[in-house]
């Protein structure tokens, strides 16, 4: 670690917010909720950004709302029912109908008409005083693009309710579903989203769902990292964007069962629970879990403490920070990707890798900073010295191109490998520039991002494989992106869109949402099932026959689509980065104010 970030980590918090304060880069707002409350005290509303006529909602306090649009918001939209292709820009030109009904790709949406938010069960929150309604901006109407979203969003719901209500995943093609944890998580994934699109109807009908047909106490096996993930960061989300106590009686019910995971012998827990007996074990074939899988479950359990005035979540996944920061067998802040829970060390050293199995890892080191008020330095260090790992170690240029890209290091041997996962660098390298950290961060975003689009443009449907390998010289009639027939599925991933919002957000660059718009009409156009639903594919090289493999990850409404709508938006209180925190699956949490 360099001098000037040794000298810092040794100063005050008034001092750090001074130094940290770089020239061009607006720092995020003093941390807006505060210290943890009891969780039947009353929890302030929000209102959800609403589409076409959705006029005046409720309003929550004016430092974390999201706004709806202004009453003369009126998408123009022209049909287009029939086209087989559409160009990036082309719903500019679009024109208003009679009836202001939205039509893309040839399906048409009404808007919805309903004007009250989804909550019924918290009270009425104070108004606003005088001088607060003063300073309220115009809300940003809801624009073409966001509405194509929404429409992608209505196709993807309407199969999941009519084949796969309730179940984990839909299965598009062959109308029916599949089961991982038997825990409804399309659903609760997307609870969130529906509420960000303002789409009511569809949010209250999944409400009626959580409350009386989702059932923990059953006796099934659920991975750790993926339950805390989705279900509890989804249930959190909807809390506090609704405000409706039942998502937060659920989160307590599923933390405090998937706590006997952390009953090991080091504290690292281990990778599955059984949430209705109790029971926690390894994987069947080791005793290890996965780096990113323990450390990516701490925005959640944190701020299920800070919700519940419950230690015991926030001391658990504290506890595995700690352990983490102080191990042996980094190199220059990379961690391996797999940790044993007998004995708490690091395993299978010498591999690094910002793909599988270490990902979130470096996300989460910087977003439990962020959401903790910026006072945990142990976080910001360990997050600084893998930055400055991945540059020494991991950072190449391809060819013809000149791109940059993260590679991944076996026993001291660099491989020009890059998984699509490692697309959510750029966005998070532009939060920490965002938050004050080292201007170059945002530069190395800037670039990383426009690899991660050429990873699409590249490519000959225009969709990103799972992973690429990079060419490091030069030859005759190769592209920068080389594809190997085991890499070229494609499972609908977010990492990509997600760091384009990030960028679009913070330097209001047009191109990243030019970007996004090609990658969601290729969407579109390989993916979509016309019954409802869209699909991963198995052949990204083939747009005659991109090989359907008949499933629908519940990430893609959960993220994927929830990140293009933001990317599209112009409001920046849609959301805002200065008092919301993303988890790993796009689930936005508050950022705390001091105690």
């Amino acid at each position: 670690m360099g001098e000037q970030w040794k000298s810092l980590m040794n100063k005050s918090s008034e001092d750090q917010k001074t130094e940290l304060e770089i020239p061009g880069l607006k720092p995020a707002n003093p941390a807006v909720l505060p210290a943890p409350q009891k969780a039947d005290s009353n929890y302030p509303e929000f209102s959800p950004q609403k589409h076409s006529k959705l006029l005046h909602v409720r309003r929550g306090p004016p430092n974390l709302q999201i706004r709806p649009p202004r009453r003369d918001a009126r998408v123009k939209a022209q049909d287009v029912a029939g086209k087989t292709k559409e160009e990036a820009g082309q719903a500019d030109k679009e024109e208003k109908t009679d009836k202001s009904i939205i039509s893309w790709r040839g399906a048409v949406i009404e808007p919805d008409q309903s004007t009250e938010p989804p909550s019924s069960k918290i009270k009425e929150p104070e108004k606003p005083s005088s001088a607060e309604v003063e300073d309220q901006k115009e809300p940003v109407p809801i624009n073409e693009r966001q509405m194509a979203v929404i429409e992608a969003f209505r196709h993807a719901w309407k199969g999941y309710k009519e084949f796969a209500w309730g179940h984990d995943e839909l299965k598009p093609l062959s109308k029916s579903y599949s089961e991982w944890f038997g825990l409804g998580l399309t659903l609760i994934d997307a609870l969130d989203t529906m509420w960000i699109l303002g789409l009511k109807e569809e949010f209250e009908e999944a409400k009626k769902w959580v409350a009386t047909d989702l059932l923990l106490d059953k006796n099934v096996d659920v991975n750790l990292f993926e339950s805390t993930i989705r279900i509890l960061g989804g249930l959190l989300s909807a809390y506090h964007l609704s405000g409706d106590g039942l998502f937060l009686e659920k989160a307590k019910d599923i933390g405090s069962r998937l706590m006997p995971a952390f009953n090991t012998p080091s504290k690292i827990p281990y990778s599955d629970v059984n949430i209705g007996r109790g029971t926690a074990h390894p994987p069947r074939w080791t005793s290890d879990s996965t780096v990113a899988e323990v450390t990516s479950i701490q925005l959640e359990f944190r701020e299920l403490s800070r919700l519940t005035g419950d230690e015991k979540f926030q001391k658990a996944v504290d506890a595995v920070m700690k352990h983490v920061h102080s191990l042996s067998g980094k190199n220059d802040g990379l961690v391996p990707m797999f940790i044993n829970t007998n004995s708490g060390q690091f395993t299978h050293l010498g591999v690094y890798t910002l793909g599988a199995r270490a990902d979130s890892y470096y996300e989460y080191l910087l977003k439990q900073w962020i959401q903790g008020g910026k006072k945990e330095n142990e976080l910001l260090e360990d997050y600084m010295r893998a930055i400055e790992g991945v540059k020494k170690h991991l950072l190449r240029t391809s060819q013809p191109k000149m791109l940059t890209f993260v590679g991944e290091l076996a026993h001291g041997h660099f491989s020009a490998k890059m998984d699509h996962l490692v697309c959510f660098l750029p966005g998070t390298l532009a939060l920490g520039a965002h938050n004050g950290l080292t201007a170059d961060h945002m530069g190395l975003a800037k670039a990383l991002i426009e690899t991660c689009y050429q990873m699409y443009a590249q490519v000959e449907t225009g969709l990103s494989p799972e992973i690429v390998h990079f060419n490091l010289h030069a030859q005759k009639d190769r592209k920068d992106v080389e594809i190997k027939p085991a890499d070229r599925h494609n499972l609908l991933r977010p990492e990509t869109v997600e760091s384009l919002f990030y960028l679009y957000r913070f330097t209001g660059d047009k191109k990243y949402q030019d970007w996004g718009w090609e990658i969601l009409q290729n969407f579109n156009k390989y993916t979509r099932v016309p019954s409802g639903g869209y699909t991963s594919i198995n052949n990204v090289q083939n747009p005659s026959n991109p090989e359907p493999r008949d499933k629908m990850e519940s990430f893609f409404l959960g993220e994927t689509l929830k990140y293009m709508f933001l990317l599209f938006s112009d409001d920046v209180d849609l959301i805002n980065l200065d008092k919301y925190v993303f988890n790993t699956e796009a689930h936005p949490l508050p950022i705390w104010a001091p105690a």
